[in-house]
């Protein structure tokens, strides 16, 4: 006689075992209903695990790395690989920056209540400095002086004069000025990394005094704009930062402008583009 495997059955979905727990004896429409929920839970638990730790997709929306990426090229990105070894120059690289920095809430009674300063109001200049960040306007305010008078820069070309500064005014916060940071992904080409100097002459890029030939960095580099604040003189990149730039560095905001970025706002590195579809492949 032959025996036969008995069949093991199917475990009812665990909100259903939950439900019976609590006492709940549901029919056979809502245990459907129940075993569905069970499915879109945990296949939103995987998504969210895989867009968190795994990959990402995105678009860049400028002209900023042309020709490596076109305008409106989506791809999907690496976010593994930075978990076992640290960025290199000629990488490409995604990482997350402010993209702006607003007026969040004003204190009531504060100098920049008295000045007029008004919530979502999107912070330029402080005095002649950029704001690129609340932390970078925070360092500058407290680099200045006593009796420097203070003034504010929103979009619209409006200004708040803030009076003088104070003993203790170090921080947007000491003038009454909430910040809020938008932040965004970007994606440039890592150029120099934490140690090393580095410097724009004519078109070219220099890295501890040598000249950088590989294919990866043949370019035109612009050092002329009067705004560029790092990269035309000899630039130390501190350490755990990294020094980045656009391949189309006539239209790219950034380290020029801003500076460097913190290790801890990399995510990762493109590999796989996938739209337009002439275009479809890998980009390492």
């Amino acid at each position: 006689m032959r025996w036969r495997r008995k069949k093991k059955e199917k475990k009812p979905a665990w909100i259903l075992r939950l439900a019976w727990r609590l006492g709940w004896k549901p029919g056979r429409v809502m245990r459907e209903v129940l075993e569905w929920t069970e499915v879109l839970i945990v296949a939103g638990a995987l998504a969210v695990l895989i867009m968190t730790f795994v990959t990402v997709r995105m678009h860049v929306p400028t002209g900023s790395m042309i020709p490596t990426i076109d305008p409106k090229d989506s791809f999907f990105v690496d976010r593994i690989t930075y978990y076992f070894r640290d960025p290199k120059p000629g990488d490409i690289v995604v990482f997350r920056h402010t993209e702006r920095v607003t007026v969040r809430s004003v204190e009531e009674g504060s100098i920049a209540d008295a000045a007029g300063v008004e919530s979502d109001d999107w912070l330029l200049y402080l005095n002649s400095e950029p704001i690129y960040s609340t932390e970078g306007a925070d360092a500058y305010l407290a680099t200045l002086l006593e009796g420097v008078e203070l003034r504010l820069t929103v979009v619209g070309g409006r200004q708040y004069d803030l009076g003088i500064k104070a003993a203790g005014q170090d921080s947007l916060e000491d003038l009454g000025i909430a910040a809020r940071e938008r932040r965004m992904r970007y994606v440039k080409r890592l150029i120099a990394v934490g140690g090393q100097t580095v410097q724009i002459v004519g078109d070219d890029l220099y890295v501890d005094g040598e000249k950088l030939d590989d294919p990866r960095f043949d370019r035109n580099y612009y050092s002329n704009d009067p705004r560029f604040r790092y990269g035309v003189e000899p630039t130390l990149v501190p350490e755990g930062h990294y020094f980045v730039l656009g391949d189309n560095s006539q239209n790219s905001f950034d380290s020029r402008f801003w500076g460097f970025v913190d290790e801890k706002d990399f995510i990762g590195e493109p590999y796989l583009r996938v739209w337009p579809l002439n275009r479809f492949g890998l980009m390492r």
